[in-house]
């Protein structure tokens, strides 16, 4: 992307918070970013690694939360060809 420093990303992203009121951080974009990527179908493991930078896959969870059954089907028909 493009080099910014952490303090000028909050400050934009606060300023903008506040003129919609609402209360966001860059964090809450990290979140999404990896929420957004993991239900497109990007792999766990890119999600983890590369994006979040985690070390540990089980790391990202926390951001990810528990599939649902309707999108572990979903999956399984996917892989299974359906």
């Amino acid at each position: 992307m493009f080099p910014i420093c952490y303090s000028t990303a909050r400050s934009l992203i606060r300023k903008l918070g506040a003129k919609l009121n609402v209360h966001v951080s860059p964090h809450d974009f990290r979140r999404y970013s990896a929420s957004y990527a993991s239900r497109n179908g990007i792999p766990l493991e890119i999600v983890s690694k590369v994006i979040l930078r985690h070390r540990d896959l089980k790391t990202p969870q926390v951001y990810l939360g528990k599939i649902s059954d309707s999108e572990a089907i979903r999956w399984m028909d996917i892989l299974h060809g359906k």
